[in-house]
């Protein structure tokens, strides 16, 4: 609201200062600093009320170490997070901007799956939550929505090569400049490429797949690989969240390698220096990841061990959600596997738990396990290992990959 606002008075009334809002680095400065101060903040106020209605996180009996003493802390702290994301982002990004609505739109959505399930988990009484056929359907509500957006929408567009001679560009560039010659290098173009991680020609077309001649049934592949996306990603951010800060802190780290990735990917000059997708308007979603690597940090305030509060689903779901959408938005989801790569163990060691446990009972009729216990988090638990140090080595596994992540920009 206030980007609009501001470009009012620009325009109209030459206010100084207020062309600052045009800038998106300003915006997203603005954006984390206001997403910290409504977590941190206002954050007591909400465990507080959290307290007084005895929303209380009941803990099941595993055996782990200090697990009975998170008896009873509140939780559905996701509602902070999604406050510290949703407020900023309202404030100071386009909202005209089809990257940023759907952000908003898949926030409010997987943060209303989530709250379901913490509602009936902790006023409900029913440990079991909300059923998984329901979470599964809603993640394809979101998926299908998101696909279609960014495969129909008008605005959603990425600008390839033109096979303008360099005699021409030389000519542009001494009647109109640097920059108007830059832009002739480039058109605007419907596509359904996405960015291949360390090659060289790192663009892959997804409608290759289909031949030649069936380019217009792409949809029919892009839309059930976002579904499977934004569902692997929640699923895997909401595995994730099972000691204090692990899931909010690689979140954030996450996050800041996603700003970094949509800054250049929605910066023409960026995009063409480093020779990746340039996507127009979606620099604006480096405003919205602000909003979000803030409101993270920001709940990790209270939510770093011991813990004062957890997200529960309505965070974990969000936050995995939200960190899917965005990649595939900016044409980064075969990047997920390095990026998410914590998400990506913990829902590996679950799945290789359950399926060799099968394998063996119904081979040996006794059941053997791999992982002393699943997620990998817990297994380390079991072992021994302190909670915050587990959470601390985990955080430095995220940044590794982060980093890695960033540096494909140039690794090829």
């Amino acid at each position: 609201m206030l980007y609009h606002l501001f470009d009012y008075i620009e325009r109209y009334y030459d206010v100084p200062g207020a062309g600052l809002f045009q800038y998106i680095s300003f915006r997203a400065s603005m954006a984390i600093i206001a997403s910290l101060i409504i977590s941190m903040i206002f954050g007591k106020r909400i465990i507080r009320l959290l307290h007084r209605l005895q929303v209380g996180e009941t803990v099941r009996d595993l055996g782990l170490e200090g697990q009975k003493e998170k008896e009873g802390t509140p939780t559905m702290g996701g509602l902070m997070i999604l406050a510290a994301i949703l407020i900023p982002t309202l404030l100071f990004a386009q909202l005209d901007n089809v990257y940023i609505i759907t952000m908003i739109v898949s926030t409010i959505w997987l943060g209303t799956i989530g709250f379901i399930d913490d509602y009936i988990k902790v006023f409900k009484k029913n440990k079991k939550g909300l059923a998984g056929k329901f979470k599964v359907i809603g993640q394809i509500g979101i998926g299908v929505l998101v696909g279609s957006v960014l495969y129909f929408h008008q605005d959603v567009v990425m600008m390839e090569p033109t096979n303008i001679s360099e005699e021409q560009i030389e000519e542009i560039e001494l009647t109109d400049g640097e920059e108007a010659a830059l832009e002739a290098q480039w058109k605007e173009t419907k596509s359904l490429k996405t960015t291949i991680p360390f090659l060289s020609d790192n663009v892959f077309d997804y409608r290759w797949m289909l031949g030649a001649g069936n380019e217009k049934w792409a949809w029919l592949l892009f839309i059930p690989l976002v579904i499977f996306i934004v569902t692997a990603v929640s699923n895997g951010a909401n595995m994730t969240d099972g000691l204090d800060g692990l899931a909010t802190g690689t979140s954030a780290i996450i996050g800041l390698a996603l700003a970094v990735l949509a800054y250049v990917s929605g910066n023409f000059m960026l995009a063409d220096y480093l020779n990746v997708m340039y996507i127009p308007e979606s620099g604006e979603l480096v405003v919205f990841i602000a909003a979000f690597v803030g409101a993270c940090i920001g709940f990790l305030w209270y939510n770093s061990y011991p813990a004062q509060v957890f997200m529960g689903d309505t965070g974990s779901l969000a936050l995995g959600g939200i960190i899917a959408v965005f990649a595939i938005s900016i044409r980064k989801e075969l990047l997920i596997p390095v990026l998410c790569g914590v998400f990506l163990i913990e829902n590996l060691s679950v799945m290789i738990q359950v399926g060799y446990f099968k394998l063996t009972k119904r081979k040996y009729g006794e059941g053997k396990r791999v992982f002393l216990m699943a997620p990998l988090h817990h297994h380390y638990q079991k072992k021994g290992m302190h909670e915050a140090k587990i959470v601390s080595r985990f955080w430095i596994v995220g940044i590794i990959l982060a980093v890695i992540a960033i540096v494909t920009l140039k690794l090829r």
